[in-house]
């Protein structure tokens, strides 16, 4: 392949790669992380992320907020905090769509 049309084909694949990043393609996608959400998490975060108090209190926890930034609630779910064990199971797109869900709870 001549080096042009090289440099042309990885302009055009650069191009598409940028418009899809900036129109949100790649995105998290709240609605898709709050039927996750509601399989994995609502049993003891509660539906609207308040908590579970029948929950929290067989755990013989407090209840406390979800965290305020995506940084914090991906590690949370990642490595687990407190009584709160690590979900595996939540992982890759799943993931960032949970915590994009968790965030808009707070809007």
């Amino acid at each position: 392949m001549r080096p042009t049309t090289r440099s042309i084909i990885e302009f055009a694949l650069a191009s598409i790669i940028l418009a899809l990043c900036s129109t949100g393609a790649w995105a998290a996608d709240a609605a898709a992380g709050k039927a996750v959400y509601a399989a994995k998490c609502r049993s003891c975060h509660g539906a609207n992320g308040e908590g579970n108090p029948s929950m929290a209190k067989a755990l013989k926890v407090e209840l406390k907020p979800l965290s305020d930034t995506s940084a914090d609630v991906k590690k949370v779910i990642t490595d687990g905090q407190g009584k709160m064990k690590p979900m595996p199971s939540v992982a890759g797109a799943d993931l960032d769509n949970v915590v994009a869900y968790v965030q808009s709870m707070k809007k």
